[in-house]
């Protein structure tokens, strides 16, 4: 067989044969494809018992549109635990490439870590940076890595403290210093997409990788000399992504959320990564990107039409995936946890504003399903990225359609109540099958538990993950059906910085955000007393969360909430209780910053 006909039948960069991936996504779309038929069969026979009514009808449309994203998260998980646990070769099926990082190969490929800022604490930032540098410096192998700070801060207050930490960083550290840079655009054109852009045509020649960062973020200097490794070794290597976990907070909010992120992500991860293959995500920082094709293959197209919809796109990176994998480049996940950080948003207020950044940029994927020339996977992944949030105002009025059944005329008596009572508990399954299969996990890996500070903090932790699980998607699941609807009618986020340490709420703030969360939680209680008490109970976990939803807010903000977590253990992961160096690092880096700050300042 010739060559040509070899490589035909495998991925571009060799790593796996095309046809084991399509039988892996037609499984994986059988496997979904017939839960979801299964749902929607079980509720039209609950719903059309009496025939149909009206909102029979909207409700039947409703968890059509809903559901199949909870239906994909449960196989995802599902056929991860089934790598992690049942097959003894898991990692190589999922990654490959993986090995070429652990062999001891000397780097040869320049890389730039670039840093992308826009008005963000420049000390928190440049105390990332740094720790990042002296983590590569004990590697041995850092002279094939230069720095860029990227700005797009329009604070001119910011800019200066921005140009005032660059040079000292310089100064303090000679070594890096011809290798350390600083830019700073005037305007924000293209947003970090742009910034990123702009990067690549003025540096991007002298490297072969750039390693995109945002402000929060951090990574272990072996983590990325063993990812420039892998790239390193498959030169049709486009974009290889870390999972990127959460780091130590103060914040009770980001405490709870990211430690069901981080049990919860595994498995989903490895299941996901199992059929996505050679089109796998990219979330934009903490990846390594082979710079060439990125530069002359994935320019971005500006969308027809002005904004929220038209114009540049946002949510730039899995366009950006999709772009490099139709240049004939793999994208990559590995899947994991090991000296990749970010910080999760400290507030319900700021992880809202989070989500709703991330749903305005899915959005706009709707105008660019007719790409020409992309992966039929590519184009599913814009399908999957827009099912993220589409079916969130479709499961808000679910709750109000329910509410409003008894409406509808239909004889109580005859309703077929059990089957309807089996359904909605299949559905808080279907809900939680990633949490409960990242609990799985963690209890079946030799040693995890221990990791998560013993049997019954891990538990216990798990119980307060699911019931906060339920609070958030209830305050967060209106907000976002509300921003949707007002996309259609102009209203747009602001790109700027984030909040990203850990802050008390005030009640007024939480208000300001969430009343209507809670108006709509108080209508749902008040037409169930109306008209059928008895869902009241059956309703909360999923209500519950909207009436008291600033109380949440401010409670989960509270210092002494965070405190409480933090010295009972409930809720900590694997970094709390032994941090690994590059995390007691940054800790000695911020320490000694704040010292010699408090020190010039005496002197001043």
């Amino acid at each position: 067989m010739s060559q040509s006909n070899v490589d035909a039948k495998m991925t571009p960069a060799g790593l796996q044969g095309t046809t084991v991936l399509m039988r892996r996504r037609i499984a994986a779309a059988v496997l979904n494809i017939a839960t979801y038929i299964a749902l929607l069969y079980w509720l039209g026979t609950i719903l059309g018992d009496q025939g149909w009514s009206v909102i029979d009808v909207l409700i039947f449309i409703c968890f059509a549109i809903a559901a199949p994203w909870s239906v994909l998260g449960v196989w995802n998980a599902l056929l991860g635990l089934w790598l992690l646990h049942l097959r003894q070769n898991g990692r190589h099926l999922v990654a490959p490439f993986a090995a070429a990082g652990d062999q001891l190969v000397p780097l040869q490929s320049r890389t730039a870590i670039t840093m992308t800022l826009r008005n963000e604490d420049p000390a928190r930032a440049y105390a990332r940076l740094e720790t990042l540098m002296l983590s590569l410096e004990k590697t041995g192998e850092d002279l094939f890595f230069s720095f860029f700070i990227l700005s797009d801060t329009n604070d001119a207050q910011v800019a200066l403290e921005e140009e005032r930490r660059f040079e000292d960083l310089k100064m303090r550290y000679p070594r890096f210093a011809s290798r350390i840079h600083y830019r700073r655009r005037e305007t924000n054109e293209g947003f970090k997409a742009g910034n990123m852009r702009d990067f690549c045509e003025r540096y991007g020649a002298d490297f072969e990788f750039m390693l995109p960062l945002d402000a929060d973020s951090l990574m272990s200097g072996n983590m990325i000399r063993r990812m420039v490794r892998m790239a390193q070794a498959y030169p049709k290597l486009g974009i290889l992504q870390s999972l990127v976990v959460g780091a130590p907070t103060q914040s009770g909010f980001a405490r709870i959320f990211q430690f069901g992120m981080r049990h919860g992500m595994r498995p989903y991860t490895m299941g996901s990564a199992w059929w996505a293959g050679d089109c796998g995500p990219f979330w934009g920082h903490n990846a390594l990107v082979r710079i060439a094709p990125f530069r002359d293959e994935c320019h971005l197209p500006v969308l027809p039409g002005g904004p929220p919809l038209g114009g540049q796109i946002l949510s730039h990176d899995q366009v950006e995936a999709v772009l490099m994998r139709r240049a004939g480049y793999e994208c990559r996940v590995l899947p994991e946890e090991s000296g990749s950080f970010e910080d999760n948003p400290p507030t319900l207020l700021e992880f809202t504003r989070r989500d709703l950044r991330w749903c305005q940029g899915n959005m706009q994927y709707w105008q660019l399903l007719d790409m020409k020339g992309i992966q039929p996977m590519s184009r599913f992944q814009l399908i999957w990225a827009i099912m993220m949030f589409v079916g969130v105002p479709a499961f808000t009025l679910i709750l109000l359609l329910a509410a409003l059944k008894p409406l509808d005329g239909e004889d109580l008596t005859r309703f077929p109540a059990q089957s309807a009572i089996a359904f909605y508990l299949a559905f808080l399954a279907l809900y939680l099958a990633p949490k409960l299969a990242g609990f799985l996990d963690i209890a079946l890996t030799r040693g995890a538990l221990a990791r998560y500070g013993g049997a019954f903090r891990f538990f216990s932790g798990a119980l307060l993950e699911v019931l906060f699980s339920f609070m958030l998607g209830a305050s967060t699941t209106l907000r976002t059906g509300i921003f949707i609807i007002g996309l259609a009618f102009g209203h747009s986020v602001v790109w700027s910085g984030q909040s990203r340490d850990a802050h008390q709420l005030t009640l007024e703030e939480a208000l300001a955000g969430l009343w209507p969360q809670m108006v709509f939680g108080g209508l749902l209680f008040a037409i169930a007393a109306e008209l059928a008490p008895q869902l009241i109970l059956w309703s909360l976990p999923l209500t519950l969360g909207y009436v008291l939803a600033a109380p949440f807010a401010v409670f989960t903000s509270g210092p002494a909430f965070g405190a409480f977590l933090k010295k009972t253990g409930l809720c900590a992961i694997p970094e709390d209780l032994a941090p690994p160096p590059v995390l007691t690092t940054l800790e000695s880096v911020t320490a000694a910053n704040e010292t010699l700050l408090q020190r010039k300042l005496e002197t001043t």
